[in-house]
């Protein structure tokens, strides 16, 4: 009798949200985008510049509905070995709350993925709607951290990126280990390292200190940046970091095109880092690591 109780237990547990939490929703960095919104206008210089400061190329610009509600954007994936971007030119007002999104990122089923995201601590801050080549929903991290999910009807297939892109994720003191422990539940995130003595001047200040949290999972690197929000610009505004073999080769290439170097190459713990912001106004942050 007492066994049967155990198994029925058992199955209820495995049936509640918080277990749907821990299946592993990730499909691979190389498929998770981050989202830029640019002004119409500026898409294609946008687009040149990042491509040529990286690498790789875009597809074809199509112009389409991508939120549940009317709307009209270009849409184009750029797809780069240091990662992909992909970049919206809304030719409409933006409906709310998109354009608040940091990036996309491919999952296994968007149903079931919001649905464990809730589990973990997330808030759905846009319900799984169709778009035109799959399905798409907005989830809401503790600290205001809004991310995309999205399937594709057709399964994309992309090649591996020759360096993982971080998520620089600035949240406020109060909402940081709330984030890092949902992120942990919902995507099998690990902590490679958690830094409470970071070096102020990492971020543009010219002392003290801020906590650094640096964290893995099979949607990629995070950057956890904890401050009291006391930021010189532009620190807070870019929303994702890319490795480079050769930092300064880098910035001369975004120099020549088009781009402008808005924080000088500084040390940033362990590892060299600059800010570019690109035609349109796309802030990123650009680093290498030591050789070893």
């Amino acid at each position: 009798m007492r066994t049967h109780l155990l198994f029925a237990s058992l199955a209820l547990a495995l049936a509640t949200p918080a277990f749907a939490a821990t299946q592993d929703f990730a499909v691979g960095p190389q498929y998770d985008s981050t989202h830029v919104y640019v002004a119409p206008q500026d898409v294609d210089a946008f687009v040149a510049s990042f491509a040529a400061t990286f690498g790789g190329q875009s597809t074809k610009q199509v112009v389409v509905t991508v939120t549940p509600t009317p709307s009209s954007t270009s849409s184009q994936l750029v797809q780069t070995p240091v990662g992909p971007l992909s970049v919206f030119g809304f030719r409409t007002p933006v409906p709310y709350p998109f354009g608040l999104e940091r990036s996309g990122y491919l999952v296994t089923n968007v149903d079931d993925a919001v649905k464990a995201a809730n589990a973990a601590g997330a808030a759905t801050l846009v319900a799984p709607f169709d778009d035109p080549i799959g399905r798409d929903a907005v989830v809401s991290w503790p600290g205001g951290v809004n991310m995309q999910f999205y399937s594709h009807t057709k399964k994309p297939d992309y090649a591996a990126l020759a360096h993982v892109p971080e998520n620089r994720i600035y949240v406020p003191v109060q909402a940081a280990d709330a984030f890092v422990k949902a992120w942990e539940r919902f995507a099998h995130a690990k902590v490679e390292s958690d830094d409470r003595n970071a070096a102020g001047t990492d971020i543009g200040r010219k002392a003290g200190t801020y906590r650094r949290i640096r964290l893995t999972s099979g949607f990629g690197k995070a950057t956890v940046i904890v401050t009291d929000g006391h930021l010189d610009w532009p620190y807070g505004s870019e929303l994702t970091g890319y490795e480079v073999d050769d930092l300064d080769a880098v910035l001369t290439k975004a120099r020549s095109a088009g781009a402008k170097v808005v924080a000088d190459a500084h040390q940033e713990g362990d590892r060299r880092s600059a800010m570019l912001q690109f035609p349109g106004g796309y802030v990123a942050e650009v680093h290498s690591q030591p050789a070893h």
